[in-house]
């Protein structure tokens, strides 16, 4: 299956507060949380995965 990720902008001027990243069979292996932008404000730097 797949990996999923939850992910929090921490971003104070972005009204998002979470989303998921669904990865496909055919998504390279080597693509981390540091290759995305959140989809909100477009800023890659205050994203942070959420660990249960």
């Amino acid at each position: 299956m797949p990996s999923t990720l939850e992910i929090k902008c921490t971003n104070e001027d972005c009204e998002l507060d979470m989303f998921e990243l669904h990865y496909t069979y055919d998504m390279p292996h080597d693509v981390t949380l540091a290759d995305f932008d959140c989809p909100y404000c477009g800023e890659q730097q205050f994203l942070e995965e959420i660990q249960l």
